[in-house]
């Protein structure tokens, strides 16, 4: 990954219903449509989709009061908020500062990632859960796009303990702090361990990220932060 402009064309995010013990979640894998036909461009930084995997609505399967949290959960921080959506999200330490766009479900049952036109942005699926929200909710961006490095590039160099802001279209913000950060391989992506049911409010930042497969058109690996709420105030 370079800081150059990105080859290749966006890519869509292919999704499927399956059901697992930790609830309803929608798998979808980054795959490009087609490889780029610019030569010079395809040596530079090709794009990335978002995120290999997204839960389902949270209504759908409400968890019972005994669930356990997800492997490598966070100790529970602040009390949980009502659901709201989110509308910005902002991390100092990576001079991320963009707003949300909300992604759904193609006729075809694909999850389409954020527009590919507009390196600074971010998606969250509508009918999971939002930041704030007791589960785990997740957040996708690119790390970069056919327009060059996106909102995502620099995520994997967060830290333990680095504040994650998300503003609330009920005008309050809830702020995350963040626990780790991990890379997976995109073919042994540990479902539980990222969407397991929570009892508190936990936060999931993933994007693309290891090495770039010219065979394959894709990343082989998703970089995933995981926060917990820590706290939350009026906007």
């Amino acid at each position: 990954m370079t800081g150059g402009p990105a080859s290749g064309m966006p890519r869509l995010l292919r999704a499927g219903m399956g059901a697992a013990a930790v609830g309803l979640l929608l798998i979808y894998n980054s795959v490009d449509t087609e490889p780029s036909t610019d030569a010079a461009a395809s040596e530079a930084a090709p794009p990335a989709a978002a995120a290999p995997a997204v839960p389902g609505p949270p209504a759908a399967s409400p968890p019972p009061a005994a669930a356990p949290a997800a492997p490598g959960a966070a100790v529970p921080g602040a009390a949980v908020l009502k659901r709201a959506a989110p509308v910005r999200l902002k991390i100092p330490q990576i001079a991320v500062d963009a707003p949300f766009t909300e992604l759904t479900l193609s006729p075809a049952g694909q999850l389409n990632a954020p527009p590919p036109d507009d390196k600074n942005l971010v998606g969250w699926y509508r009918d999971g859960v939002t930041p704030g929200e007791r589960g785990s909710a997740v957040v996708a961006g690119h790390v970069d796009t056919t327009k060059g490095p996106a909102v995502f590039l620099l995520l994997s160099l967060l830290l333990p303990g680095n504040k994650i802001e998300v503003s609330r279209a009920d005008g309050t913000v809830a702020v995350f702090s963040v626990d780790t950060v991990e890379t997976f391989a995109k073919d042994a992506f540990p479902d539980q361990k990222v969407y397991g049911r929570t009892t508190d409010a936990q936060l999931r930042l993933i994007t693309c990220g290891g090495t770039y497969d010219k065979k394959r058109l894709d990343y082989l690996d998703n970089v995933v932060v995981f926060a917990h709420l820590e706290s939350s105030h009026k906007a």
